[in-house]
């Protein structure tokens, strides 16, 4: 679907603004292999997520949001607002994880915009310099290499040798730094204080907090994943509730700090996960049939909590939308008009008229995902419909043992 990009002034009267210059700041939080289901506000009965909640509660809820069954495609799509297989993104390895050179980010739209911006955490579009992500937009780079700290592959996908979750090195700009603390912990303090920083200065900023956990090997801090202990079926789901805790602790943090400095209404805090489901999905799935990896609803539906104190009021939104539209709200928000190439970029919807109004009438559509990560020097024709599936509001189509002829399974999702 081509973005459905409304004039400025349309965007302002909807959200009762009163002109440009109320574009908000933008922090993006998105957490690595976190499930649906693994936020206590979604239902599940072992994991507290109080912050995470509050986002749910005080936001816009769009409640069938989907993304791809794994991490660096749904990267490559949000950032973009195409589809990955078009951004050259097929697989997390194999140098098929790195963001075509021609693809425009948002942090370049944004930038451009007059926003400062800045990712603390997981990239995972591209370890070599001229992909990574201080040539793609973002003035402050503070990342790990690879799909996870301490992952390393053949080829040029790789972090820092030996990394660890606890004091990891970490790549700072230009150089790499040494630092002290548990991976999460570090990322939010690093951009907390680069969002002081930008504030100070009286700058709008983009800050994307993508974390690495809680990502396998799951390695919790020990007081975290004691409070799971003896409640779930074994020490792995502890330490990946564990990080999830955490995660959520440092959420509290920067909404706190947004508070203190007086800005929480200036501000639009997303959080969303980036997969389906893994280790917590024996506890709490949802409901859902399927985890990362597959093309079922399981699959790829994800939390999106949209909140803007003031502007965006807090409700349910069922309309059917998915990571495509990300980048063409986001530069609706932020004022950022859309020349005809981006636009010819650009397959999402912006979501704008929906959390202006969250049951205002929005078209049914079809959303396509596929898994990808057919191997090395195979022919991709013969994973045409290999974990693939096509649906809209009511029905979805999977087909996951297909090859080059696709073996379709029919879901009344209703």
């Amino acid at each position: 679907m081509k973005s459905c990009i409304l004039p400025s002034i349309a965007l302002w009267g909807a959200l009762s603004l009163s002109g440009a210059a109320a574009a908000p700041n933008i922090v993006f939080l998105i957490t690595d292999d976190q499930g649906y289901g693994d936020v206590s506000a979604h239902g599940n009965p072992v994991l507290q997520t109080p912050h995470m909640d509050r986002l749910h509660r005080e936001g816009v809820r769009l409640t069938d949001f989907h993304v791809s069954p794994t991490c660096a495609p749904t990267r490559a799509a949000l950032l973009t607002g195409r589809h990955e297989f078009k951004n050259g993104i097929t697989h997390t390895i194999l140098e098929r994880e790195r963001l075509a050179p021609g693809a425009v980010t948002l942090a370049q739209i944004l930038k451009a915009g007059g926003y400062a911006t800045g990712i603390f955490g997981k990239w995972h579009l591209g370890d070599e310099a001229e992909h990574r992500p201080d040539r793609r937009g973002f003035d402050e780079m503070f990342i790990h290499g690879g799909g996870g700290i301490g992952q390393t592959y053949p080829g040029s996908c790789g972090d820092a040798p030996g990394n660890t979750y606890f004091d990891p090195a970490i790549l700072h700009n230009d150089r790499f730094v040494k630092t002290k603390g548990f991976c999460t912990d570090v990322f939010y303090a690093q951009a907390i204080a680069w969002m002081d920083a930008q504030r100070k200065a009286g700058k709008r900023f983009f800050a994307y907090i993508p974390t690495n956990a809680p990502h396998a090997p799951y390695t919790a801090r020990p007081e975290d994943a004691a409070l799971f202990a003896g409640k779930v079926p074994d020490d792995a789901v502890a330490h990946f509730f564990g990080m999830i805790h955490n995660i959520d602790v440092n959420v509290g943090k920067l909404l706190a700090r947004l508070d203190a400095w007086g800005i929480a209404d200036n501000t639009l805090v997303i959080f969303m996960n980036d997969n389906g489901g893994t280790a917590g999905v024996p506890v709490f799935n949802a409901g859902m049939r399927g985890t990362k990896g597959t093309a079922y609803v399981g699959g790829t539906r994800a939390a999106s909590f949209w909140r803007w104190p003031g502007t965006l009021k807090p409700a349910d939104c069922k309309g059917l939308t998915g990571y495509l539209d990300f980048f063409p709200t986001l530069a609706e928000l932020a004022g950022a008009p859309l020349t005809d190439a981006l636009k010819a970029q650009v397959e999402g919807r912006s979501l704008v008229p929906l959390l202006a109004n969250p049951s205002a009438h929005w078209e049914d559509r079809f959303l396509f995902v596929h898994q990808g990560r057919w191997g090395k020097l195979e022919d991709p024709n013969t994973c045409k419909y290999r974990m693939a599936s096509v649906r809209n509001t009511r029905w979805a189509l999977v087909s996951e043992k297909g090859g080059r002829e696709p073996q379709w399974q029919l879901f009344d999702l209703s």
